[in-house]
């Protein structure tokens, strides 16, 4: 289980085909040397095995379903990637249940410093930023105002949903950590939806109540 608070970024420094497998090489000092064979981590929301790990890069396999599923299989050498290390049981949790299952690949629409028009005092390290994300079909109906969604693994909080985009808040500690600041419009990432809300919402449907609203005042009332 990750809880989508980013540790750093890793840089893509090598693709390797390998039938229907494509193996990648990761430069993640700091990250690289805290892992052993076998063991998980999140790659920009994607949970992956760490294979022949030393201190300074690891490898990971990539599956065909994850090449096709995921931002993954659209990135090339130089790619920054975001990385986070499984959470320990008993310790804090800095943002929302994360599991690394991406339920699909939303594309980035928008990505806009929030800054008054034509402010002579304009610091794109410091302003916040506004993103907003054309999420897949399937996610949508998972999709709630004031809810968590993990984006490129990044746990955020959902400003606004339309019924297609989601609009969060990216302050500039995000921004800058992590991989959006490199990320240009059209690009897909992944979209993992709380799982809390997905168990909500497949209790309402187990319990056959197609008129009941997923609302924010409903998962509260349910414990959510």
């Amino acid at each position: 289980m990750f809880t989508g608070i980013i540790e750093q970024t890793g840089t893509l420094i090598g693709l390797t085909d390998r039938g229907g497998v494509r193996r990648i090489a990761v430069d993640a000092p700091g990250i690289a040397g805290r892992l052993r064979e076998g063991d998980s981590l999140g790659v920009s929301g994607v949970c992956l095995t760490a294979l022949d790990v030393n201190p300074t890069y690891f490898y990971a396999d990539l599956a065909s379903e994850t090449l096709d599923k995921t931002s993954l299989g659209s990135l090339s050498a130089g790619a920054l990637v975001n990385l986070e290390l499984p959470t320990a049981a008993g310790s804090p949790l800095g943002g929302h249940v994360v599991q690394g299952h991406v339920d699909g690949c939303g594309v980035m629409t928008a990505l806009d410093p929030v800054v008054p028009v034509a402010s002579p005092n304009f610091n794109s390290e410091t302003t916040d930023w506004t993103l907003k994300v054309r999420v897949p079909e399937n996610v949508r109906q998972w999709m709630v105002p004031k809810g968590s969604v993990a984006i490129e693994g990044i746990s955020l909080t959902i400003a606004a949903f339309d019924g297609e985009t989601v609009t969060v808040a990216i302050l500039p500690l995000t921004y800058w950590r992590t991989n959006l600041h490199t990320l240009k419009q059209g690009a897909p990432v992944n979209v993992e939806a709380d799982v809390l809300v997905k168990l909500a919402h497949a209790q309402m449907q187990a319990a056959k109540k197609p008129d009941l609203e997923l609302t924010e005042a409903w998962l509260v009332a349910q414990g959510y």
